[in-house]
């Protein structure tokens, strides 16, 4: 996965730098973010925990994180963490086969499993809302 492109950067990206990163996947950043704020009230903060590490945008809600989205050069990443029963849940449900390989290798970590995956086109966008509704139901 290509890294974060806003690594080295002391401050959050503008909106111009936003878009001229993630490109062609901006379309599908919108409109997650659109979503996800209109359908489970989430509000959304950047943030940073290291330059080395880059930005993030954290989307919560009532003080929970659900997902973080990394900003990649023509892409971004959508993690979010699963503790023991989200994470049963998530294999409760029918998956494509791309998704649960994803689910299968995603590592351990003590706060639960990071699931990660690449977003490239508003399609994918699909995956991470159904995963966040698994992870706001447990």
């Amino acid at each position: 996965m290509k890294p974060n492109a806003f690594i080295g950067k002391t401050k959050p990206p503008t909106a111009a730098e936003l878009t001229a990163a993630l490109g062609p996947a901006k379309a599908a950043w919108d409109g997650l973010l659109a979503e996800m704020a209109q359908e489970n009230g989430l509000t959304a903060e950047w943030k940073s925990y290291s330059v080395k590490m880059g930005w993030a945008l954290q989307l919560r809600r009532k003080g929970r994180n659900i997902v973080h989205l990394g900003p990649r050069q023509g892409s971004f990443q959508a993690a979010i963490i699963f503790g023991d029963k989200a994470m049963a849940a998530v294999w409760e449900a029918k998956w494509p086969q791309r998704i649960r390989k994803i689910l299968s290798e995603a590592p351990r970590y003590p706060e639960g499993t990071g699931v990660r995956i690449e977003i490239k086109k508003p399609k994918d966008v699909e995956i991470v809302k159904q995963l966040a509704a698994v992870k706001l139901a447990n």
